[in-house]
């Protein structure tokens, strides 16, 4: 290039002092005959001649400059660029005309003024929904009582180890059949839990999994005993922290490494944290530093803020790293505290810390505010550098950077890639709770801020695509979709998003395994807006379940193809039907004075946890 710069620069100077030979002197040498002079006419169409020439040197040049460089963006950009994320990603984020690159909704569009005030329950539908948890749960206490999973096809339970069980099912539900008002059913769980739960198990548990499901479900079950309108329930509570105190000295062990990060396994029996052997040792963002919310409950009711101390040292590291615009890389080491080059993504691995960062700022009655600073920053992050938009019907999506290496120099640089998993489609209902702060903050739709219109639009609309993403043959959503850029002259005018096909017989991405990301963020949205479009999505979801996943002798499977009908059944009931994907649901459905999001949050389990004003607020939540 630096080539073509200088000959372009030369013609440049000749243009207009072309050389043409000179007359010879008249004292000129020898015996020579002296050559004829040019006719002025004759100087002039030479002259003419010479400047067309280079001309045409020049255009000639620039053409080809253009095609090497039309060829290069084809071929390289976006899958390659040395560029930063925030340059990459502009140029292949739709550009919608408005306040911000993400436009701004018509008066229409916005949510009513009494939005999420005293909403009725739709008791036809909320009791449809109560059945199908009803008919899921006895199925598993017919077939698979106190095992950690249950498979409804064979009927039969499984244990996450050889060395039995730790209530999986039973203390993930445990809360919902307290919601669900299914007291005969929540009474034999606790008896249960009460003679039978132990955690002296000898064998190494996930930290992450154990924290958001058991020592989140015996949290919320306290809490919910201890409010709850009969005396003989209220007796309950004790129980219930008592397990979860035992449980939680068993997992401080997971926070014995050099750093403070935890160990992504913890053996309850023995109290030691355990590498992640197919990680190489390091943990993942989500495991890390989604914890926080139940340790810091933990320490609320008991008075030891050991837990609180431990939980918070983790999103200290994660703050004190020059980490970009407040988004991170998926994996980090309990070694050192460091991040390690990895994508950066709002699916598996990463998902739940940037939910986290806004509950952490709300549980705590808005007294810690460095959460909510780096929450904004987050989100702030996500907008410049994870969002797309489709050309067809300019759906919004999120997308992922995987670090790469750069063809031409091998320099580190990112590559976008537009894939989009069921799991993040929590983060609708995240930015729409950013805006009204649980109800807490008074908001005239019609008068928001730059900032909050944006986390408003790009709330709503990463639900409209997640709903997109159900226009199957089955109506449900795959585990992962793709969504088209407009660089992809093959798809972009034709489709917004597929489904990658399967590799070597093996379907992955187009499995549906009764995930509650969805539906969470439609009951936020609901109960956040009072837009009735969010209940019509929740029971279309819900017919979906109903039609292909509901098992003739009790319970639901996921599928294995959601483009295929009738799809494959999976022989699973994943733990999270019961604890969050129904339960959302019959929220969804149920009046606004149940649960309501000012007085409580939702742990990424669907855990329900109490909003109070901590006796301990530390420099660091204050700074």
């Amino acid at each position: 290039m630096a080539e073509v710069r200088q000959r372009i620069t030369a013609q440049n100077k000749d243009k207009g002092q072309v050389k043409v030979p000179l007359p010879p002197s008249s004292k000129a040498e020898g015996n020579e005959p002296s050559k004829p002079k040019l006719d002025k006419r004759d100087l002039e169409k030479k002259i003419n001649k010479a400047q067309n020439l280079g001309l045409l040197r020049l255009l000639l040049s620039i053409a080809g400059l253009g095609a090497v460089l039309w060829f290069g963006y084809k071929t390289v950009v976006p899958l390659f660029s040395s560029e930063s994320p925030s340059d990459l990603a502009s140029k292949t984020t739709a550009k919608i005309p408005g306040k911000s690159k993400f436009g701004k909704l018509l008066p229409d569009e916005l949510p009513s003024a009494n939005g999420g005030l005293r909403l009725k329950a739709d008791v036809e539908k909320r009791d449809a929904i109560k059945e199908a948890f009803e008919w899921s749960w006895h199925a598993y206490e017919n077939y698979g009582w106190g095992a950690d999973e249950f498979s409804p096809l064979s009927q039969s339970g499984s244990n996450l180890t050889s060395a039995g069980g730790v209530g999986y099912t039973i203390v993930d539900s445990l809360d919902a059949l307290l919601i669900l008002d299914l007291i005969p059913e929540y009474e034999r769980a606790r008896d249960w839990c009460r003679d039978v739960l132990s955690f002296e198990k000898d064998a190494t548990f996930n930290t992450f999994e154990t924290t958001i499901r058991i020592l989140g479900g015996l949290l919320s079950t306290h809490y919910l005993t201890s409010v709850h309108s009969s005396p003989a329930i209220q007796n309950d509570a004790p129980l219930f922290l008592d397990l979860a105190v035992d449980l939680g000295e068993r997992l401080l062990g997971a926070f014995s490494s050099p750093s403070g990060i935890p160990w992504s396994g913890i053996n309850l029996a023995t109290r030691d944290g355990i590498p992640d052997r197919d990680n190489q040792g390091v943990a993942s963002l989500a495991e890390a530093a989604s914890l926080q919310l139940e340790l810091k409950y933990l320490s609320h009711l008991t008075g030891d803020y050991v837990y609180w101390k431990k939980a918070e040292k983790v999103s200290e590291l994660i703050r004190g790293q020059a980490i970009h615009d407040g988004i991170a890389p998926i994996f980090i080491s309990p070694q050192n505290g460091q991040f390690v080059i990895s994508e950066i993504r709002l699916g598996s691995r990463g998902d739940s810390y940037y939910e986290y960062l806004l509950k952490q700022w709300l549980q705590t009655n808005r007294q810690e505010p460095v959460y909510r600073d780096m929450y904004d920053e987050a989100m702030g992050g996500i907008k410049k550098h994870l969002i797309g938009q489709t050309k067809l019907s300019g759906l919004i999506f999120t997308q992922e950077l995987h670090p790469a290496r750069h063809p031409r120099d091998q320099q580190q640089t990112w590559q976008i890639v537009p894939k989009q998993d069921h799991l993040v489609c929590f983060l609708g209902g995240s930015f729409i709770l950013g805006v009204t702060e649980g109800g807490r903050k008074e908001v005239v739709w019609t008068q928001l801020d730059d900032r909050d219109m944006e986390d408003l639009v790009i709330g709503k609309g990463i639900i409209e695509s997640c709903m997109k993403t159900h226009e199957t043959a089955t109506g449900l959503a795959p585990e992962i979709a793709m969504f088209v850029q407009w660089s992809d002259e093959q798809r972009a005018d034709k489709e917004d998003w597929y489904i990658k096909p399967n590799v070597n017989g093996v379907l992955i991405d187009g499995r549906n395994i009764l995930r509650p990301e969805t539906v969470e963020s439609l009951f936020l949205a609901y109960r956040s807006t009072g837009d009735q479009k969010y209940r019509e999505w929740g029971w279309k979801v819900f017919q979906a379940f109903q039609k292909y996943c509901r098992v003739p002798t009790g319970g639901y499977a996921g599928i294995e193809d959601v483009q295929t009908v009738p799809p494959k059944q999976l022989d699973r009931m994943e733990t999270f039907w019961l604890a969050e994907t129904l339960k959302y649901l019959y929220l969804l459905f149920d009046d606004s004075d149940h649960i309501p999001l000012d007085k409580h949050v939702f742990n990424t389990e669907a855990h329900v946890l109490p909003v109070f004003t901590p006796e301990y607020i530390s420099p660091f939540a204050t700074s």
